[in-house]
């Protein structure tokens, strides 16, 4: 981008409550380190890699590393640090907030809170809840208020359960797969049918789910659940967000584009557990991908989000 324009909405943030956590416990995200985070690294970020706005989450594994009670305090110190920094600095952040799932009365009023009395701009969901994927019929509290709310959700990839790959962190491939196992989860247990009013938006262009998205309508449709037709699978898959994170490139890109409804691919950066190299990497792809429709290079690096933030949209540079 020639000018400071873009919504990046997969950014993340490392508050110190929640490093300390993880370090006390022994844990990383998925086997990657947890790196060092700072307003101002992140600011300068930003302004090399042409970001105006960046919607910030925690990553991987999420706010619930243990018990409830642990749960319930450790996600609202982590929405609190979030607020204060896009109070500090409210044309430059944004957030989704945290939620203790698989406790889903904490989770519903954890939610509650951080958009009411927050600001939140939404929530972010781990793609597994300690093995439990988000259509989990126990969840459905939780969608129900969200739906009610009209509510923006983040789904992050979480290390599914089950051992690593030796030598292969969760992030490197682990993620596509469960960031693509939890969308099937939510459609094939009716989810995107019955609360059409939230918006979700999966990570890394989706996973596979864009390439994969016939496979999975013909074969629910013939062999799954012949009830249903593989045009209402179609439908519910469509309804979909996707971020640009890590999969702006020229295998990902024309799948993503070919796949995605107009207006439901977002810009994302994946810093700081992406280093910023990486973000140069798939920005080139992003800038150079010759079949861009007039005007949809500049909706996916902007005007997409504005539509679904419209704070966001008040702020343009």
């Amino acid at each position: 981008m020639s000018f400071r324009a873009r919504i990046d909405v997969h950014q993340h943030i490392v508050p110190p409550v929640w490093a300390d956590a993880l370090a006390a416990r022994g844990l990383d995200s998925g086997g990657w380190a947890i790196p060092a985070w700072s307003t101002s690294s992140a600011l300068a970020m930003m302004d090399q890699q042409g970001i105006a706005t960046g919607v910030l989450s925690v990553t991987a594994p999420g706010v619930h590393l243990g018990s409830d009670a642990d749960a319930r305090t450790l996600a609202r110190a982590v929405n609190e640090y979030c607020a204060e920094v896009v109070k500090d600095h409210p044309d430059r952040f944004g957030h989704f907030a945290g939620v203790p799932l698989p406790d889903v009365d904490a989770a519903v009023a954890e939610a509650a809170y951080a958009l009411d009395t927050l600001g939140a701009d939404g929530v972010v969901l781990m793609s597994n809840a300690h093995g439990r994927y988000l259509g989990d019929p126990a969840f459905e509290p939780l969608w129900a208020e969200l739906d009610r709310r009209g509510a923006t959700v983040f789904v992050h990839p979480a290390q599914p359960p089950m051992p690593l790959l030796p030598g292969t962190p969760a992030p490197l491939a682990d993620y596509v797969f469960d960031t693509t196992r939890t969308a099937l989860n939510l459609v094939l247990n009716g989810v995107m049918t019955r609360y059409p009013r939230v918006r979700v938006v999966l990570s890394h262009g989706g996973g596979f789910l864009p390439y994969a998205a016939y496979r999975f309508s013909g074969l629910t449709s013939t062999v799954v659940d012949p009830d249903r037709s593989a045009e209402n699978v179609l439908r519910d898959l469509k309804r979909f967000y996707f971020d640009t994170a890590l999969s702006a490139s020229p295998s990902a890109l024309p799948a993503l584009l070919a796949f995605a409804e107009p207006g439901h691919v977002l810009y994302g950066s994946d810093w700081p557990f992406a280093p910023q190299e990486a973000g140069t990497y798939y920005n080139h792809y992003l800038e150079t991908y010759p079949d861009y429709t007039p005007g949809q290079a500049e909706a996916i690096n902007r005007g997409n989000a504005e539509a679904l933030f419209p704070r966001l949209a008040a702020e343009r540079p």
